[in-house]
């Protein structure tokens, strides 16, 4: 099994989002959406100073190209991008409110069963394939999620709609193939902060008093930096070459992080039931990604050095045009 740059982003983007409980446990006290209206906010500016410093021109393509796309595609390219933001929005409140208010297992709960709804997700809606092992292993995932949601149906509850917001948002950002990633996250902001603003009053957040607020602004800056940007367009970029059914299960990666977390940083604890369902998962994992080939590589890309090349300098490039 070859892992490709496509799978070390999608990695590095859930190992990220799995300490992300550490700055968000620092705004313990704050309500959920005060700091779901910073987030956004923060993210939203740092988007709009990278596109307006060195990606200008790939802000008018993506708008050529939605221009110049037939209506069909305008009005999918249009649709999938509203319903993300909208999908984002309620996944990040919903999360924060989890973590801080339930538990940290109860917010990495909602993550060992999210990769289980984007395979079938997958499966469903965009016809990726499974194989039979894939389909055991998914089994195995859902019965051990089912002993971990034994007598905790508030967690349980809370941590499907979690899981299920944003396996629909990978699901949704899988028709957005083509357009550049980057370009769309700041359009679903822009649309998370129209939506978050008029409601700010109800989901109990006070604008001009967070803007007074030191602690509040620095940690909201660090969860938007190293914990919203960088890991989200990690993660947006692998989708341009993965099935989502893989990126569902290297989701796994987050929870393992932040249920270690949970345990050995927050001092929680776990009953021997729970320990077993765990195993259980991590053995699924393994099954799922028995002899699994990763995403979809053209055949002369793979079958010549020369394609390597190719691959490797188009890479490059990409990251020249990023960084520019």
């Amino acid at each position: 099994m070859k892992l490709s740059r496509h799978h070390l982003a999608a990695l590095a983007a859930f190992l990220v989002w799995g300490f992300f409980p550490i700055p968000l446990r620092m705004l313990t006290g704050y309500a959920s959406g005060q700091i779901l209206f910073f987030r956004i906010l923060l993210s939203l500016i740092l988007l709009l100073l990278i596109h307006g410093l060195g990606r200008r021109a790939a802000v008018r393509g993506v708008v050529q190209q939605w221009q110049a796309a037939a209506t069909a595609e305008r009005r999918r390219v249009a649709t999938s991008t509203i319903v993300g933001g909208l999908l984002l929005t309620a996944n990040w409140l919903l999360f924060i409110y989890v973590v801080n208010e339930v538990s940290v297992q109860a917010g990495s709960f909602a993550y060992l069963i999210c990769p289980i709804l984007t395979a079938l997700l997958g499966f469903g809606l965009l016809g990726e394939k499974l194989r039979p092992n894939q389909w055991v292993a998914i089994g195995m995932s859902a019965v051990s999620c089912a002993l971990l949601g034994v007598g905790e149906l508030r967690m349980l509850l809370m941590s499907l709609v979690v899981a299920f917001t944003y396996a629909l948002y990978l699901i949704t950002q899988r028709r957005l193939q083509g357009y550049d990633r980057l370009v769309l996250l700041t359009v679903q902001l822009g649309l998370a902060s129209l939506v978050v603003l008029p409601l700010a009053p109800m989901l109990g957040a006070q604008p001009l008093a967070g803007f007074a607020d030191a602690h509040l602004l620095l940690f909201a800056a660090i969860l938007s930096v190293g914990f919203t940007v960088f890991p989200l367009f990690l993660n947006l970029y692998a989708l341009n070459a993965l099935p989502s059914g893989t990126v569902g299960i290297l989701m796994y990666t987050n929870p393992i992080v932040s249920f270690a977390l949970a345990f050995l940083y927050f001092g929680e604890e776990a009953s021997f039931t729970q320990a077993v369902a765990y195993g259980v998962i991590l053995l699924s994992v393994a099954l799922y990604n028995l002899n699994l080939t990763f995403g979809k590589v053209p055949d002369s890309l793979v079958s010549s050095s020369q394609g390597q090349r190719a691959r490797g300098e188009a890479y490059r490039c990409y990251l020249r045009a990023l960084l520019k």
